[in-house]
């Protein structure tokens, strides 16, 4: 609720004083006496401030990014042959986007497959001899050390086939790495190489950005970040809190609003901005909001425990700082200096001056001083309501001293006709 409210309608009522001062011009003594009686007492609204939990929202800066987004990089050297999509299309997982000399690779694979060929032929002939050998073994035809060789041969045959199946799966690998295929679906960025280049393991090809869905990382404050916890309990469960994305427009316009959920709460307080990381997630299927822009993420949902809270219309400003207005025994107003905590929607949170029992002004203070006698109204807890009050009060006053200016100015004769009499 901003202060203007209280200083604003103080400024009518003067006004209006002033204007009906001009109108009637003097006052009988009747009248004058009839001002200095006693004032009665002001009707405004008063509660007895206790303890309680109050809903607020917060937002913070942040940054949007895709928590899914790659970068391609050849896996093989070789040609770069073809491409296979349009920048700044959509992708889908497993579509084929660059082809890298496959040839070439399908040759070493053939090769691979034919050594493979030879050594389970070489494997097949050592089994052949060493059972053969052991059978003139046991006929005390060969010696031992004749058959002690023909198994050493047969072991190194197999050695000899387990690595040519190594070398065919390497090579079928690098067959698959020269057709380069999406990881992830998402928008795939502008080719850094052209077609017909040189490639070598390492070079970076394109960037495929996913934007459904989008997560926004911030930092939440260490007292902020301390409260969400013990709001969340020991489960920890943050996905309960919503959170809403607002995008600004072209032009400064409105723009847009995504909602979506908190899903990361950090563990631990970053010693150099005394910060906790958060992250949430939210739904963009129509790609209307892009990653890298600055964004303000607003959480709702967030609760402040067992405060004190007035009205924010109810907090004026003073000689020693910020100050509500209390009763005494006998319903007369005083100031109570306050320390002022966060503002939670209509409400302001109260840090320091106020103790639970205290009456407290929750109505609008305007014209109100220390000592005037008050009349209390009930207060049913609602201080949007209060706040929309004030506005039309105020409103109203605005009204009538515009009302009361035209009367007096048409009351008044032009000069030349003054002179004229």
């Amino acid at each position: 609720m901003k202060r203007v409210i209280h200083s604003g309608r103080a400024s009518l009522v003067t006004l209006i004083a002033a204007l009906a001062l001009t109108a009637c011009g003097q006052e009988q003594p009747q009248e004058q006496q009839s001002q200095q009686q006693e004032t009665p007492p002001h009707p405004v609204e008063v509660t007895e401030i206790a303890r309680q939990d109050i809903p607020l929202d917060k937002s913070y800066p942040s940054l949007l990014r895709s928590d899914s987004e790659v970068t391609l990089v050849a896996r093989v050297n070789g040609f770069l042959e073809e491409r296979h999509f349009e920048p700044g299309q959509m992708v889908e997982q497993g579509d084929q986007l660059y082809t890298i000399e496959p040839d070439l690779y399908q040759a070493t694979v053939n090769q691979r497959e034919a050594d493979l060929q030879s050594a389970r032929a070489e494997l097949a002939r050592a089994q052949r001899d060493a059972q053969r050998f052991e059978q003139l073994l046991s006929q005390n035809s060969v010696s031992r050390q004749q058959y002690d060789q023909a198994l050493a041969d047969q072991r190194v045959a197999q050695a000899n086939v387990a690595q040519a199946e190594a070398a065919l799966t390497s090579a079928n690998l690098d067959l698959g790495y020269s057709n380069v295929t999406a990881p992830v679906s998402g928008m795939i960025s502008l080719s850094q190489i052209n077609v017909g280049n040189l490639v070598n393991s390492g070079t970076e090809l394109a960037t495929i950005t996913p934007l459904d869905p989008l997560e926004v990382r911030f930092q939440l404050p260490q007292r902020d970040a301390f409260e969400l916890r013990r709001q969340l309990g020991n489960e920890g469960d943050a996905s309960q809190i919503t959170a809403r994305l607002r995008v600004p427009g072209v032009d400064g316009s409105e723009g847009s609003e995504l909602e979506g959920r908190l899903d990361f709460l950090g563990s631990r307080v970053d010693t150099g901005t005394s910060t906790v990381q958060a992250s949430a997630t939210f739904a963009n299927p129509d790609g209307e909001v892009l990653p890298g822009q600055f964004v303000r993420v607003r959480i709702e949902g967030l609760k402040r425990f067992d405060v004190l809270a007035v009205p924010e219309i109810a907090v004026t400003q003073g000689l020693m700082g910020p100050q509500v207005y209390v009763l005494d025994d006998e319903n007369k107003a005083r100031e109570r200096t306050v320390q002022l905590g966060e503002v939670a929607g209509p409400w302001q949170i109260i840090r320091g001056g106020l103790e639970p029992g205290d009456r407290v002004v929750v109505g609008d203070p305007a014209g109100l001083e220390a000592g005037v006698l008050i009349d209390p109204q009930p207060f049913e807890g609602n201080a949007s309501d209060v706040v929309e009050e004030a506005e039309q009060e105020q409103a109203q006053e605005e009204a009538q001293a515009a009302e009361a200016m035209q009367e007096a100015g048409g009351a008044q004769p032009a000069e030349g006709e003054e002179g004229a009499q």
